[in-house]
């Protein structure tokens, strides 16, 4: 082993000793990233479940009942009470008291005896615009459910058209089985920037750095030390935030694992590279920590963790080509939902790669111009 190699082993040993000689900082780095995977993937879901609804039913007949018998049965939906008349569902809805209104007109059992089509009134609370289209396709699905089972039953004729919705990769809609890759993503991207956008100026503040200059290292050597413990610290915390997500929320990996480590390995580059560069660049630690927050929430935005990047404007969408994390979503969920190995993934990788190691030149660059 070449001296060069042993002097940088050291250097990152004793960045190893930084980070976790206190108590505080090895608390920061394994319990928060954990607790937030769980909270978040409960919290941010587009799941409804227990809706609150009521209903209104002017029809004492057998078909109205066998219709609402489908609401009752589901474990979406929770029957708050009956209702007699539209001031009674105007109090409930004002009053944020239930979320949906199901109304039966008196004639719905005898139009669908006579072959007629029996109507059915959803009034839903519109002011959550997303809840309200989420459950309209749930009162959609119940209903249309319904109207195949009658059809079926009665001998009818089914419509000439009718629709077949299938759900490639999730075929039950499962919105955490979108979200939790997301996280994974979101807190390896946290713990990547924390490790190193402190790194440099935690040695200013401690008075180190001075020594660290005196070093036979170069620039670049003193980067490559400081960016081995935070791919170690990253790739266990995105081990084990992977290992919640697959075993507490059954989250289905599908895929590859030697695509997804790759696609972890890369993405902590860039991560710790755009940390290192941040490092380089600001005094102090706070100045840091603001650094790193500034770049975290635009990167959050703008990868597409939540809204579709193709529904951005053009301009934005070609400012997401410089997000690490746009690319690392799509590794993640490929490999998890869709089973996606490493050559389908391959532009993603290169991307990642390139962003790591401008991001690392330009680190060393900034860090070599405050030597000077």
């Amino acid at each position: 082993m070449s001296l060069l190699v042993i002097r940088i082993l050291r250097l990152a040993q004793k960045e190893f000793l930084a980070l976790l000689r206190d108590k505080k900082s090895r608390l920061v780095l394994i319990v928060p990233p954990l607790i937030q995977l769980i909270v978040f993937s409960y919290a941010a879901t587009f799941d409804l479940n227990r809706i609150s609804y009521a209903v209104w039913n002017e029809d004492p007949g057998l078909f109205s009942r066998q219709l609402l018998a489908r609401f009752s049965g589901s474990k979406n939906f929770h029957l708050l009470r009956a209702v007699n008349s539209e001031e009674d569902v105007k109090s409930l809805i004002d009053n944020r008291d239930v979320l949906l209104v199901v109304h039966l007109r008196s004639t719905f059992s005898r139009d669908l005896l006579a072959g007629r089509q029996g109507s059915v009134q959803a009034i839903i609370d519109g002011r959550q615009s997303n809840t309200a289209m989420i459950l309209m396709g749930y009162v959609q699905t119940i209903v249309q459910t319904f109207n195949d089972d009658f059809v079926t039953e009665h001998g009818l004729t089914p419509p000439i058209a009718p629709i077949l919705v299938r759900a490639w990769y999730n075929p039950n809609l499962k919105s955490r089985w979108f979200i939790v890759p997301g996280i994974v993503g979101l807190l390896t991207l946290v713990i990547s920037l924390l490790v190193t956008a402190l790194s440099v100026a935690r040695e200013r503040e401690d008075g180190t750095f001075d020594q660290l200059l005196v070093t036979p290292l170069r620039p670049f050597d003193i980067i490559m030390g400081k960016i081995i413990p935070g791919f170690v610290i990253g790739l266990l915390e995105a081990t084990a935030i992977i290992l919640v997500a697959v075993f507490l929320f059954h989250v289905p990996l599908r895929g590859s694992v030697l695509a997804l480590y790759l696609g972890i390995l890369l993405f902590i580059l860039s991560g710790l590279g755009v940390g290192l560069m941040i490092s380089s660049v600001v005094k102090t630690q706070q100045q840091g920590l603001l650094g790193a927050f500034l770049f975290l929430v635009p990167s959050i935005i703008l990868s597409g963790f939540a809204t579709p990047i193709e529904n951005m404007p053009r301009v934005i969408q070609d400012l997401t080509l410089l997000n690490p994390l746009r690319y690392f979503l799509v590794v993640l969920r490929s490999v998890f939902l869709q089973g996606a190995g490493v050559r389908i993934l391959l532009l993603d990788y290169g991307a990642m790669a390139g962003i790591g190691v401008v991001s690392l030149v330009l680190a060393a660059h900034f860090f070599r111009k405050k030597i000077e």
